[in-house]
């Protein structure tokens, strides 16, 4: 494929695949948004007349049929993703998925299989990873810079828990801690985790959590190197979107992530303050922009994108062993799973 612009559809018109849309209509070198598709009824057709895109789907496959679609970005409910992943690596469309890319083994493994099988990019939206910091804290690492990783942490506060109801269960490991293990997995490459232990209860909602709700966590994981590992979510954190991490190691240690908008401190009779981002397309949104970025550039040069299909399956695998952490109350180690 001889490309010099990566022609794009969007799968999901919803809040994240709304800002995905905007940045690849405005923002992303490289790259066209073509298409819009979405089940909802009036979804799709309405992002698209406000980008000016001329196509707009209701049908799914559909999209994937366009000869003129050379990738999709998939925005779609999580519990979605590892299906049209495969669809569209079958229908040899390169892939950009949302995290997580599956949220079980299996469905990752046969959405990696299909990517490699098609011969197609699948990039996974760890979004962290393009952050400034964050992307220059995993360079100082793999340099050897900060010596050998010995501690790590990465932590995510969200700034407010709307309305519970829809949350699925799980979700503080599948969706919101996915992200932290990620990082702490590239704070120590090289290094495989052995054992995980979770600790999570429902705190900033209690009433829901006989409906299982969880929305605030604990975990430790330890590595076959003898590093230690811990991430922390809750669902509301009230001064702001909070997302941070810090690797300990050997030589010195790197912190990565702020929760300022500016670097503006504002000195009244109330205090000192400083401008916090409510959003994560706010506090992340250069980040955003480059992941997409590097989606165009690896279609259109033939590399590899920073976070992959096997990325997504290794930050998927602790995940899931949270969750029978949980469940047993106790640790769990990977090998004997």
């Amino acid at each position: 494929m001889n490309l010099k612009t990566v022609r794009v559809g969007l799968i999901g018109a919803g809040r994240m695949g709304s800002f995905h849309a905007e940045n690849l209509a405005l923002r992303v070198p490289g790259a066209r948004l073509t298409a819009v598709a979405d089940l909802q009824p009036g979804a799709a057709q309405k992002l698209a007349d406000r980008l000016g895109v001329e196509k707009a789907y209701t049908d799914i496959q559909a999209l994937l049929n366009d000869s003129e679609i050379d990738a999709v970005a998939i925005a779609t409910p999580a519990r979605t993703h590892a299906e049209l992943v495969i669809a569209a690596a079958r229908a040899g469309k390169h892939v950009f998925c949302e995290k997580p890319m599956a949220v079980t083994l299996d469905e990752a493994d046969r959405a990696i299989a299909a990517a490699q099988d098609a011969g197609v990019v699948l990039q996974v939206g760890f979004n962290r990873r393009f952050s400034a910091g964050f992307a220059a804290a995993i360079e100082a690492v793999r340099a050897g810079t900060n010596g050998t990783t010995q501690l790590s942490r990465s932590v995510t506060r969200d700034p407010g828990l709307r309305d519970p109801a829809p949350i699925p269960q799980w979700t503080i490991f599948l969706e919101t801690l996915i992200h932290d293990f990620d990082t702490l997995l590239h704070f120590n490459p090289g290094s495989r985790p052995v054992e995980v232990y979770a600790l999570a209860d429902a705190l900033v909602r209690p009433d829901f959590k006989d409906k299982g709700l969880l929305d605030t966590a604990v975990v430790t994981i330890r590595f076959d190197n003898g590093a230690i590992a811990t991430a922390e979510a809750n669902f509301q954190a009230v001064y702001g979107y909070d997302v941070r991490g810090e690797v300990f190691g050997s030589k010195g240690m790197l912190q990565a992530g702020n929760i300022n908008q500016d670097n503006c401190v504002r000195y009244h009779a109330e205090g000192i303050a400083i401008a916090t981002s409510r959003m994560d397309t706010d506090l992340l949104r250069e980040a955003y922009v480059a992941e997409m970025a590097e989606f165009a550039r690896a279609i259109l040069h033939g590399d590899t994108p920073r976070a992959t299909g096997t990325d997504a399956r290794n930050a998927l695998e602790i995940a899931l062993a949270c969750i029978e952490s949980v469940q047993q109350r106790k640790p769990i180690l990977l090998g004997e799973r």
